[in-house]
C-alpha cells in the first residue's frame, strides 16, 4: 500500500471532495482510502497559519493505494485552480484516535510543510527530526495525534519542493488559546518553558523558517469497507 499526498488550492473544496461523486470517482480510481484535511473552516478560525507558498494552501488529500498514482491525479485536477502531490512514507509515532466513517474529527489538525536546509545533509535532518526532535514535540505541546510523512518523490507534473509533512492534532480549543496548544494549563512559566523548548528543537531541523503550516479539519474515508482495525494492524 502506498500514501500519497497533495496540496490543492480552490474554493468550495470541503463541498466537492467530501461529495459520494468524487469519493467513488476516487474508489474507482484506486484509491483503498482518503483523508481530507480542510482549511479554512469555522472551527479552527483564529489559528496561526505559516505560508511560503502563495496563495495559502486549500486543503490537503491523502490517499492509500495500490494503484499508480495518475488516475488519482486525474480525479482532484479538475476540481481545483492547483494541484500538487508527492508519495510519502508515513511514520505514526503518536497515533490519534481515528473513525473512518467521513466525520469530523475532534480536532484542529495542523499540517506542516517542512523543508531541509542546505546546511543539513538528508541522513543528518531525518536524524535530528525522527529521533531527537519527534519526542520534544509530542512532550512540549497538547497533541493527541503526531504524524510523520517522509517525501519520496512527486507524483504531479506540478511540483514543489517539500522534504517531509506533518500532521499534529490539537484540541479545538489550541485554535485560539495558546495554553491549550502547549497543554500548560494557564501556568506562564511552563508555557514559556516548552515554548523554549520546542524552538530550541526547530532551530536544529530549520523549521523555523522556509515553511507551510496549514491549520485544517479533519475526516477520514474508508472507501472499502475496511474497519480502523484493519487499517493499523
Amino acid at each position: 500500500m502506498v500514501k500519497l499526498m497533495y496540496a490543492l488550492w480552490g474554493t468550495d473544496l470541503a463541498v466537492a471532495l467530501g461529495s459520494a461523486e468524487v469519493l467513488a470517482a476516487l474508489e474507482q480510481a484506486g484509491a483503498d482510502r482518503v483523508q481530507l484535511n480542510i482549511a479554512g473552516a469555522p472551527e479552527v478560525a483564529g489559528a496561526m497559519t505559516l505560508s511560503t507558498l502563495a496563495p495559502p494552501i486549500d486543503a490537503i488529500v491523502s490517499v492509500w493505494t495500490e494503484a499508480v498514482p495518475e488516475p488519482i491525479t486525474a480525479v482532484l485536477a479538475p476540481l481545483t485552480d492547483r494541484v500538487v502531490g508527492w508519495e510519502v512514507t508515513e511514520r505514526r509515532p503518536l497515533p490519534p484516535p481515528e473513525t473512518w466513517d467521513g466525520s469530523r474529527a475532534d480536532a484542529m489538525a495542523n499540517v506542516a510543510f517542512l523543508r531541509r536546509p542546505d546546511t543539513l545533509d538528508r541522513t543528518e535532518w531525518l536524524r535530528r527530526w525522527l529521533e531527537d526532535h519527534t519526542p520534544i514535540a509530542i512532550a512540549t505541546q497538547a497533541t493527541s495525534g503526531y504524524l510523520q510523512n517522509v517525501v519520496e518523490r512527486p507524483v504531479t507534473p506540478d511540483v514543489e519542493h517539500v522534504d517531509a509533512i506533518v500532521e499534529e492534532l490539537f484540541p479545538l480549543a489550541a485554535a485560539g488559546d495558546i495554553h491549550a496548544f502547549y497543554g500548560s494549563g494557564g501556568d506562564d512559566a511552563e508555557l514559556r518553558r516548552r515554548m523554549t523548548a520546542l524552538l530550541d528543537s526547530v532551530v536544529r531541523i530549520g523549521a523555523h523558517e522556509n515553511i507551510d503550516v496549514v491549520p485544517t479539519v479533519r475526516h477520514l474515508h474508508s472507501l472499502r469497507g475496511a474497519t480502523s482495525a484493519a487499517i493499523w494492524p
